[in-house]
């Protein structure tokens, strides 16, 4: 019974033999006989109906590139379809006002490196060798400055009016704090080159990852603004089926389960593994987002049409024979099985195939009615002709 927690891993549908199905068997020697062949009784079981949704094919991943930065685009590197690699160029836009502020820019940390370098010369004169008003400076020879050197500074230290200890030290804080002053303004000025090589970079738009250009939203000369799309690129290699699914069937869907699903309307069948269910749904369409991975190689591209069978757990459910897989023979594209009757005679069954249960076996919607013998793993010259013995 396909419940809740049943995976449903594939559902061929073979329309163009259905003609054929009522047939039941083909017209072989009725004496060939089997020879030591295992076999499986074909049972009848209770079977949930599966939905058709509509979906569209997107690609593995897709981003939307947009301008950085006010400006007109001077280059664009291809056009729809074209494939670029990581890191290859994709759009460039004029940078000449940037440009000329990077100039700017440059002449500002030279300037501030020149303050830097004479605010650590006078620190070290400073440090070295003191202004004459300092402790041990000597301004000349003449009596009255000597005196006034000795005398008077000792004599207005003694009584509090001064303090040329302090005065020392004030000086060497006030040569200390240009010079970190200095140094400020240096790395402020390395900081706006920084920015605007930061603004020269969004500039140029590059390739996230190996891709192709899906669409491309301007052309050279335009003017864009920052925000504004300039291509729609794609990882194409790999293809995902996007379905809104209904609330009531997403109960029956699990991550990782395969489910059947057709590219275009006539296009062939593959099989589509759920990658991703989406947390929440839709509350105006109640519905959520499901996406399924499809095989490598699946002919088709972004935005086809595309539609996938869902299990309908709340739909009646009917019987219908089951089988073995190992018991599936592919002439072609048309699956078959080997029966063998009460008088161990072997013949070859077209049948129509159903659903892909998770224990390993398969429904089978028409030519078995259930209580058949069906040969597992049959050799690939069994004939209806060719066989003969006993059967296990």
């Amino acid at each position: 019974m396909l419940g809740r927690n049943t995976s449903i891993k594939t559902g061929v549908l073979h329309s163009a033999v259905a003609f054929a199905l009522s047939a039941a068997t083909f017209g072989f020697a009725p004496s060939a006989q089997a020879s030591e062949y295992q076999t499986a009784t074909v049972a009848v079981e209770q079977i949930g109906e599966m939905t058709t949704l509509a979906g569209t094919v997107v690609p593995y991943k897709e981003v939307n590139l947009a301008a950085q930065s006010p400006g007109r685009v001077t280059f664009i590197s291809g056009a729809e379809g074209d494939s670029f690699t990581k890191e290859e160029l994709l759009v460039t836009i004029d940078d000449d006002s940037i440009q000329a502020q990077r100039r700017a820019a440059l002449a500002d940390i030279a300037s501030a490196q020149a303050g830097m370098q004479n605010a650590r010369v006078q620190y070290s004169r400073e440090l070295i060798s003191p202004r004459t008003n300092s402790v041990t400076g000597m301004p000349g020879m003449g009596m009255p400055t000597m005196f006034d050197q000795f005398f008077t500074r000792g004599f207005s230290n003694m009584v509090g009016n001064s303090n040329t200890g302090v005065e020392r030290q004030a000086d060497l804080y006030n040569s200390y704090s240009g010079m970190n002053q200095a140094q400020s303004q240096l790395m402020q000025a390395h900081a706006r080159l920084e920015t605007l090589d930061a603004s020269q970079r969004d500039t140029r738009t590059l390739a996230p990852f190996d891709g192709v250009i899906t669409q491309k939203l301007v052309e050279e000369g335009d003017t864009v603004q920052p925000g504004q799309s300039l291509v729609r690129y794609a990882y194409t290699k790999y293809l995902r089926l996007q379905v809104e699914v209904p609330v009531r069937l997403v109960s029956s869907i699990d991550k990782g389960m395969m489910l059947p699903a057709r590219l275009d309307v006539r296009g062939p069948e593959v099989m589509a593994r759920v990658a991703q269910i989406f947390p929440m749904a839709d509350a105006s369409g109640h519905t959520v987002t499901v996406k399924f991975d499809l095989p490598e190689g699946t002919p088709g591209g972004p935005g086809m049409y595309a539609e996938v069978r869902v299990p309908d757990v709340s739909s009646a459910f009917r019987t219908a024979p089951v089988v073995p897989t190992e018991a599936l023979v592919w002439r072609g594209s048309f699956p078959s099985v080997f029966v063998v009757d009460g008088d161990n005679n072997v013949s070859l069954r077209l049948v129509r195939l159903g659903i892909n249960l998770d224990d390993g076996r398969m429904s089978v919607l028409a030519g078995l009615k259930g209580g058949e013998q069906v040969i597992l793993n049959p050799p690939a010259g069994l004939s209806s002709s060719s066989a003969s013995g006993s059967v296990k």
